[in-house]
């Protein structure tokens, strides 16, 4: 098959696809959560995120050198057309393993806050937990907003009752009661539990304390912030 352009035309330059395949298919693909589970590959838009790839791409587009580049055009997501685009083996992706610091998010579905705490679980070394229900990590917006950091934060899975993350404490972050987070000690191996903002986390998540951040005006912090926030606080105590 070949990589079709409106006016008929293939969007490739100087070579056909190397696996065979129309690698624009697979790209449009790529865009559905269903397709990237079912193909275990997923896709990198921008010169960024395949410059912080840490594996080699199964295809490289690059717009002027190996495809035209209208045909970037028609397959990012972005608003602003990519000039490069990446796609690559979900295995490739760090395995995972243990970490001083892990946040167990139960049910985050949006990309753009679970993009933003991997970042951030990577600014500090942590790694993330990840509950049914959770947006993809692969997908389009959450790839943007990890800023990369995809590539260096070990994602693992978790559910009620299930096989401990971490033989540290466990904190649930939660907006109404709980010991403030200041006051808690945070220093050696933890788990920070944080839920959806509408439903918070259930109680069937078992942790042993609760805690919260106490702030004035505003009804409760954003997920991502929250995350950051219990993050600089742990490795706060743990510095000093």
């Amino acid at each position: 098959m070949r990589c079709w352009l409106p006016d008929g035309r293939c969007g490739r330059l100087g070579t056909s696809c190397p696996s065979r395949q129309c690698i624009a298919r697979t790209v449009r693909r790529l865009l559905e959560r269903r397709w990237r589970d079912k193909l275990g590959l997923f896709a990198c838009e921008g010169e960024d995120l395949v410059a912080a790839a840490t594996a080699e791409p199964l295809d490289l587009l690059v717009a002027g050198k190996n495809v035209e580049p209208r045909l970037l055009a028609a397959l990012s997501s972005a608003a602003h057309p990519p000039r490069v685009i990446g796609v690559y083996r979900r295995g490739d992706l760090p395995a995972p393993e243990p970490r001083a610091a892990v946040l167990a998010l139960w049910r985050v579905a949006d990309p753009g806050n679970l993009g933003t705490l991997i970042r951030t679980a990577d600014a500090f070394g942590a790694a993330i937990a990840l509950s049914e229900g959770c947006a993809d990590p692969t997908g389009a917006k959450a790839l943007r907003a990890s800023a990369g950091s995809i590539w260096r934060v070990p994602l693992l899975r978790f559910e009620p009752g299930g096989e401990p993350l971490s033989p540290g404490r466990r904190v649930g972050l939660v907006s109404r009661g709980g010991a403030p987070l200041s006051e808690l000690d945070l220093r050696g191996e933890q788990v920070f539990y944080l839920g959806a903002e509408r439903e918070g986390l259930p109680q069937a998540v078992e942790r042993d304390c609760d805690a919260s951040i106490p702030i004035d005006g505003a009804e409760s912090l954003n997920v991502a912030a929250a995350g950051a926030i219990a993050l600089y606080e742990w490795a706060r105590q743990n510095r000093s």
